[in-house]
């Protein structure tokens, strides 16, 4: 879940750890009740100043996304489905955000993207109506 954080990218790496959170929440990778990593092991994991942990951990925690309990842990609390819905959206918006930076980098104009991701979806329902028959 934290493999791929980029202590060099403009965003705070706290904010990163509890982004990764909140789309495994969404996701239903991590469901209520779930035991988080501890801050200090999370911090010598991915060798971040223990404060970075705590500080994603409170965020995460302000946001109703995550109960932290002196002494036990910080625990994936139960989320609404309207705020689940919300975080799949922001999180999809953000994966089309850097698809269409990375096609005007190669010079792709956004229709020819649009047109190769309904191809791949077409692919897909295709893949998937052939497998069910």
């Amino acid at each position: 879940m934290f493999h791929d954080l980029d202590p060099r990218s403009p965003t705070p790496l706290y904010a990163q750890i509890a982004a990764r959170v909140r789309v495994a929440v969404a996701a239903g990778d991590l469901n209520e009740g779930d035991a988080l990593p501890s801050v200090r092991q999370l911090s010598r994991t991915l060798r971040v100043n223990p404060a970075t942990v705590v500080q994603a951990y409170r965020d995460l925690e302000t946001e109703g996304f995550v109960e932290m309990r002196h002494g036990a842990g910080t625990f994936v609390r139960a989320v609404p489905g309207p705020v689940r819905d919300e975080e799949r959206a922001r999180h999809a918006a953000e994966i089309a955000r850097r698809a269409l930076v990375d096609a005007a980098r190669l010079g792709l104009p956004a229709d020819e993207l649009i047109a190769a991701l309904r191809s791949l979806v077409d692919e897909g329902a295709t893949t998937s109506t052939a497998s069910e028959s």
